[in-house]
């Protein structure tokens, strides 16, 4: 049994902090319903995953293949839904479906074949539900920006393709607010983006934005899911 000692405690006042801070902007917004909390636990050790599954977080982000797989299955034992959220590589379709209940980072039609392929293969000896897919949209006015993803104007066709793959469900989108910008004018582009996607894809409503510098903003602009790490579990713990 978990024992509620001083991390667990802190934990708590910082995921607090986080709710509250979620609640009032979703107020603000004029929202009914809070976004979905996806702690982002890269980094951080397994047990602190545990802790804040004590305090009710199911909704885990990692974006390293390697660290999830191995947090994943040293938590086998807890009803965790885990989120990879890191750029993917085609040749890590097949470890990453063996634990990811979504996957926000899909950037070209190569990694959404990927992950369609290696959930056809793993259905062949067990069932799952479909893997949620959202697409990562490049929100930087460069097109060559640093954040990574699909430029908007290619959103539509990898949506469209994505759509088509058995095992895979268009889930959304998924963005980051370019480095030194305005949130704010990001986020209403993507809310943009988003409205002209579910005019074709009318389930595809989910917006993954909002990280702990910017969550309001995302909030304000329609985000179903915030990706928050540092302001729940705090600085990257010292190596070695």
């Amino acid at each position: 049994m978990h024992r509620d000692d001083s991390r667990t405690s802190q934990l708590r006042e910082r995921l607090n902090a986080v709710r509250l801070r979620i609640g009032k902007a979703a107020a603000a917004a004029g929202r009914t319903t809070a976004p979905q909390l996806i702690v982002v636990s890269k980094f951080h050790p397994a047990e602190d995953v545990r802790r804040l599954a004590s305090l009710g977080v199911l909704d885990f982000g990692e974006n390293r293949d390697q660290e999830a797989t191995e947090k994943s299955g040293l938590l086998g034992d807890l009803p965790l839904r885990w989120h990879f959220v890191g750029q993917l590589q085609s040749n890590k379709a097949k470890s990453v479906v063996r634990y990811a209940h979504a996957v926000h980072s899909v950037d070209r039609p190569q990694i959404a074949g990927a992950l369609a392929k290696a959930v056809a293969a793993q259905l062949e000896g067990s069932s799952r539900d479909p893997l949620k897919c959202f697409i990562q949209v490049n929100l930087d006015d460069h097109p060559q920006g640093h954040r990574g993803g699909a430029l908007p104007a290619d959103v539509g066709s990898l949506a469209d393709h994505l759509a088509e793959l058995e095992g895979l469900e268009l889930a959304g989108l998924m963005a980051v607010a370019p480095l030194g910008g305005d949130p704010r004018k990001a986020f209403a582009k993507l809310a943009g983006i988003s409205a002209s996607l579910t005019s074709v894809h009318p389930q595809a409503t989910g917006i993954s934005a909002g990280m702990s510098q910017d969550l309001e903003a995302a909030i304000e602009f329609g985000a179903t899911h915030l990706r928050i790490g540092s302001d729940i579990l705090g600085s990257r713990p010292a190596l070695g």
